[in-house]
């Protein structure tokens, strides 16, 4: 018989653990939730690695309004340019507290290659909360250009460096774009690195270089000019600034799933507050659901992508390993 007695006491003891413990739980996840809520008491800091008027700061601002509408806090916008925006991570990291960022994509995807010291792991310090945007590159030449499509363009490539393009500098989205396209196509190609985009322009349109991977912005007013041409876009779908060029993607005998964009993202310093960044998540979608900052965005060439946390941390390591394996190929051809 008191074998049988002690078995309900143990059950009980169990059942009251296990409750204590679920409402400990249950009072955790509303704490948390409640210092999202109450979250936050001051100014947010967002850091930007580039320039006042640049189009990440620009894309920042954007944001940073409604933002702290939506926060009831101030938010202020630090611009710390400089190493193609990994100072602004760093910074961001090195601040702490109510700190975050807003960059592109070379600070968390290549820089770590390309930049020895670079002081930072951006899978190991770095939390998504978002991706902002995305931005395709087109393939552009000068109207005079003998081909008029990417099959042509390939066909003009044939022979090694016969065909030359710009670049806005070694290890560049534009850069390695180009590269990329290359290798897909299984041609080789002259590259030239300039200080812009406008240099760029400027030598295909006096013919001193034949192409270029560059943002639909820059190639528009030339192509609306007559004097350019785009020969493909480098995003998955056709891209709405312009909807008339083709997908490089499946065409030319090119594999359906290549695809290169520069992004923006909404960043917070690893070991932030989980429930903060579900909050800040939800308000950037918020945002970027908004129809006017949709088209004030599309107005500089760049897609709005709400997304999860989740999805950001996949394409950072995606684009990680691909824009890894470029520039392997590139320094060991050198």
């Amino acid at each position: 018989m008191h074998h049988s007695s002690g078995e309900p006491h143990m059950i009980y003891c169990q059942t009251r653990r296990g409750a204590a413990v679920a409402a400990f739980l249950t009072g955790c996840a509303l704490s948390s939730a409640a210092t999202a809520q109450d979250w936050p008491t001051g100014p947010v800091h967002i850091f930007v690695g580039f320039p006042a008027g640049s189009s990440p700061d620009t894309i920042a601002r954007i944001v940073a309004d409604p933002l702290a509408e939506a926060l009831g806090q101030p938010v202020v916008v630090e611009n710390r340019p400089g190493a193609g925006g990994v100072i602004g991570v760093q910074q961001m990291l090195a601040r702490g507290g109510d700190s975050f960022g807003i960059t592109i994509n070379g600070p968390l995807t290549t820089a770590q290659r390309l930049i020895p010291d670079l002081g930072y792991d951006p899978m190991a310090d770095i939390a998504p909360v978002g991706l902002i945007a995305t931005s395709p590159l087109v393939l552009a030449v000068g109207a005079d250009f003998p081909a008029d499509d990417l099959a042509g363009f390939i066909d003009a490539a044939a022979e090694p460096e016969a065909i030359s393009y710009g670049s806005v500098g070694e290890g560049s989205g534009a850069h390695l774009t180009a590269e990329l396209f290359a290798s897909a196509a299984g041609i080789q190609l002259f590259h030239i690195p300039f200080q812009s985009y406008a240099e760029v322009t400027t030598s295909i349109l006096g013919g001193e270089i034949d192409s270029g991977f560059m943002a639909p912005s820059a190639a528009l007013p030339q192509v609306e000019a007559g004097t350019m041409k785009m020969l493909g876009v480098t995003s998955a779908e056709p891209f709405a600034q312009v909807p008339d060029v083709p997908v490089i993607a499946g065409t030319a005998g090119l594999p359906g799933d290549f695809r290169a964009e520069l992004w923006n993202a909404f960043i917070a310093p690893a070991g932030t507050d989980p429930a903060v960044i579900e909050r800040l998540n939800a308000e950037l979608n918020t945002i970027l659901a908004d129809n006017e900052v949709r088209d004030r965005l599309l107005a500089m060439g760049w897609q709005a992508q709400p997304g999860t946390p989740a999805g950001l941390a996949q394409r950072i390591e995606d684009d990680t390993a691909l824009w890894g394996g470029v520039i392997d190929t590139v320094q060991a051809a050198e």
